[in-house]
């Protein structure tokens, strides 16, 4: 196990994304909106304030939560699950190429085929009228 120079085993790194998952998972187990102190604290409180608020922000900037002003500070409320901020994070690299054709080709003709035929019956369901 690595060890800090004042011989305290040394935090495990989260993987990337990791903490924001565990953000909206505890935002979505909330009553209702709540504050960074209420997240801070379902999250361990082994986290430093900062870095909350730095994850509510970026989900923010993702559109996977909103928050609202209450008193002098802000409320939190998730609008994504983590299935969401996949979807969100999918989209931000599609975004992000300029061959769009190409990455979505990619991306489909690499999927196992149960993946693959899964995407087609959503695709097909969602080209339905009424839906």
């Amino acid at each position: 196990m690595d060890q800090e120079r004042s011989g305290r085993p040394r935090a495990r790194r989260r993987g990337q994304g990791e903490l924001e998952v565990q953000v909206l998972s505890a935002l979505r187990q909330a009553p209702g909106p709540v504050d960074t102190a209420w997240v801070r604290e379902r999250l361990g409180g082994d986290l430093a304030y900062t870095t909350v608020i730095t994850i509510l922000t970026r989900l923010l900037a993702k559109g996977a939560v909103v928050r609202e002003k209450a008193g002098r500070s802000f409320v939190w409320s998730p609008t994504a699950d983590e299935a969401g901020l996949a979807a969100l994070r999918m989209r931000r690299v599609l975004d992000g190429e300029s061959d769009r054709q190409a990455v979505l080709a990619s991306f489909v003709t690499s999927l196992p085929p149960g993946d693959e035929r899964l995407l087609r019956e959503l695709l097909e369901r969602a080209e339905e009228p009424g839906e």
